[in-house]
This record gives C-alpha cells, structure tokens and sequence, in this order.
C-alpha cells in the first residue's frame, strides 16, 4: 500500500519521479526521460534545469546526459551523523567485524524497511547486494526480524500492510501467522535469525539496540551457511553480536 499526501503538490512529485528515474538509469538525455516517464521534453527539460541550478543534477555537456549529483550524498553523509546510534554503534560495527571476520551491518527502520547505516567487513566476509542507505524488506532479514520483534503489534501489522511479504527465497516467511510466531521466538531468545531466508546459502544473526525502551535499530553479523551454524543456541557469534549490543546501549549515554 503507497502512503498518499492529502494535498501534493504536482510539480513536486514530477522532480521526485525525474529524481527517481535518474537513479535508476545512472545517467540519461531528457528524450530518454521523457519517453520512460511519459512526459513532455519540455517539462522534462525545466525540471532538470531547475534541479542542475540547485545542484542536485549534474549535466555533461558533451553527451548532453543528466545524472544525480554527489549532493545527495552530503545530505545523507549529514542526515547519517545525526543518528545517535550511529555515532555509538559505528567503531562497535567495525569491531565486531574485525573479531568474528564476517560482515557486520547497523540497520534502521524508516517508513516500514530496513535502512543500511554502517557495514563494515571482516577478512573473512563475503560480498553481498547491500550498501549505504539501502533498504530491505523487514520479514525476510534477521535485522528486521529483530526490529519488529520489540515494535507494538499494531505498527507490524501496519507494516505488513503497507510492503506485504514477498517471497525472495524457498524459506522466506510469508505468513502473518508465521512471522508473529518468529517475532514471538525472538524476543525469547533475544535474537532473530536469517537462515537464508533473503539470499540462498547466507545465514544472519541480528539483535535489537534499544536506548531506555525504544528499539531504534539492530546490528547483524552476515556468513555463508558453511561459517554460521544453525545451532543458534551454541552458536559462537550470538555472544559477540549481544556483547557489542550490550555496549552500544550503555554507550548511548556518552552521547
């Protein structure tokens, strides 16, 4: 379900869709915009215009191509060092890396998915389809599992609502039912798993980081199924991944 705004403002959404677009396509010429968003070169034309003045397109004046500028980047560098979990969590990620040689991410909530704030890679660490700022469905990763588990049904169910439950792999849960009874094993254990529910032959350990009593992100160590076994129990990363937690929570207070 896409949110509506009670009043937009058309042009606005016209930048954003151009905005949208150019990320898609890496770079492109205003026919290829308009042709791909069915509008008029023209307008098409004015919006980039307008955007490039502001410094949010860059144009090459050889292959006549617009691409997003790198002043997205400086917005979300800042948006990024504005978290307070993120200035706690960050040296704890890169850490956490370094002992247990796995890939180690720090993910947020926002609008109902899972936002990538920090990675960092052990020597060991496999190379996966994530990155700064990208966002994943929450049921189908051991961080989101581990979020929603300390959110109020309501806001899960809510959430469910508005992105569904794809399926991404043979084991990915896409049950209501289900998933309300893995949310219920997390918070037992303290923990959520990821047993290649989002991508075949990785598994994934995550836990909650809660400042007082608000869950406002999760850290996940990430390894082929060959390195993380499925005996979650006994499994030697759940102690390091809620060590590293445990600090980061009490490190909220140096912020």
């Amino acid at each position: 379900m896409t949110k509506r705004a009670k009043h937009p403002v058309r042009t606005t959404e016209k930048s954003l869709r151009i905005i949208a677009e150019l990320n898609q396509l890496g770079e492109a010429r205003v026919t290829t915009l308009a042709n791909e968003l069915e509008m008029g070169k023209s307008a098409v034309h004015n919006h980039l215009s307008t955007l490039e003045k502001h410094g949010y397109v860059v144009k090459d004046p050889e292959t006549k191509t617009y691409r997003l500028s790198l002043k997205f980047l400086d917005i979300g560098g800042q948006i990024r060092s504005q978290r307070d979990v993120y200035k706690v969590a960050e040296p704890k990620v890169e850490e956490l890396a370094e002992e247990s040689g796995e890939l180690v991410h720090l993910v947020v909530e926002e609008d109902g998915k899972g936002v990538y704030l920090c990675r960092s890679k052990g020597e060991r660490a496999v190379e996966l389809d994530t990155y700064i700022g990208c966002r994943h469905h929450m049921h189908s990763t051991a961080f989101g599992k581990a979020i929603l588990s300390r959110l109020p049904t309501d806001r899960v169910d809510a959430i469910i609502d508005q992105h569904g439950l794809p399926q991404v792999t043979p084991r990915t849960i896409t049950s209501r039912e289900e998933l309300f009874e893995e949310l219920e094993r997390t918070r037992e254990r303290g923990f959520a798993v990821d047993d290649e529910e989002r991508l075949e032959g990785l598994r994934c350990i995550a836990a909650p980081i809660k400042f007082d009593s608000d869950v406002i992100g999760a850290i996940s160590v990430s390894g082929p199924t060959a390195r993380i076994d499925d005996d979650w129990e006994s499994n030697e990363f759940v102690s390091e991944l809620q060590r590293t937690v445990n600090v980061i929570e009490l490190n909220k207070y140096n912020v």
